[in-house]
């Protein structure tokens, strides 16, 4: 609450400059180097909770060539009932390209739980796994639309083929220089036993505002509804720790 209530209370009340590129020039190389620490109320993923409702601290770095190719990593706290995993790690990497008005991007990303150590037997599931995607924008006035595909071969806990969509938009609404955005998805999973809920939907509403720092960076902060479509029973844990429902999600971040 007291992390909704902060990003509530900056994105409302504070007057700054239009947001600037925080962006680190590496020398000559044609590399720029952008860092984001973050701090929220809670980690979701596609609308399930990865924290069990708990605040999340966060990190991740991105070089950018001025080819297009990037590679990035982000790390986050987690916590998964039964397991030992306390962070995820992602490794990321593709390429950049714009062709007709349209941001294009193709990458690969991994999803790694160092630490993590299954007990003698097998019993736990393993956790790491990868994805490709494609992702696309597209902006039309004050209104940036997007869409992405990802796939994995093996998804979370080697719960077999993992299918995903997204569609959204943002729309920087002029006021006080808020930026309202909605994102709808769906992930389609080949072995829902092993992962521990169905298929299903999400879809989140989210106010956000940057403001720039000069020749620091810039604080991003934002405070979103997000739901998904499983019910209490049919998320993972069941109704026990209820990981799939309904929330408010707050965050404060600083990029530079």
């Amino acid at each position: 609450m007291r992390i909704l209530l902060l990003a509530a209370a900056t994105i409302a009340g504070l007057s700054l400059t239009p947001p600037a590129q925080a962006q680190i020039t590496l020398g000559e190389s044609g590399l720029t180097l952008t860092t984001t620490g973050t701090y929220a109320s809670d980690y979701l993923f596609r609308g399930i909770s990865q924290t069990r409702s708990r605040m999340a601290y966060q990190a991740a770095s991105e070089a950018v060539h001025t080819s297009g190719v990037y590679v990035g990593g982000f790390i986050s706290n987690v916590s998964f009932q039964g397991l030992d995993a306390r962070q995820e790690v992602d490794v990321y990497g593709g390429y950049r390209i714009t062709l007709g008005g349209v941001n294009l991007d193709f990458g690969g990303i991994g999803y790694l739980y160092p630490g993590y150590t299954r007990p003698p037997g097998g019993v736990s599931p393993v956790l790491d796994y990868a994805e490709i995607y494609a992702k696309a924008t597209y902006e039309i006035g004050p209104v940036n639309l997007l869409g992405a595909f990802n796939y994995s071969p093996n998804f979370f806990g080697r719960s077999g083929d993992g299918f995903y969509v997204e569609g959204g938009a943002d729309w920087k609404t002029g006021v006080w220089d808020l930026t309202l955005g909605g994102r709808l998805g769906y992930q389609w999973i080949q072995r829902n036993q092993v992962f521990g809920t169905p298929d299903y939907a999400w879809w989140s509403v989210v106010l956000t505002r940057e403001f720039a720092i000069e020749n620091i960076g810039t604080i991003v902060a934002s405070v979103g509804y997000y739901d998904t479509s499983i019910s209490k029973q049919d998320c993972i844990y069941g109704t026990a720790q209820n990981i799939c429902s309904a929330r408010a999600l707050g965050s404060i971040a600083f990029r530079f």
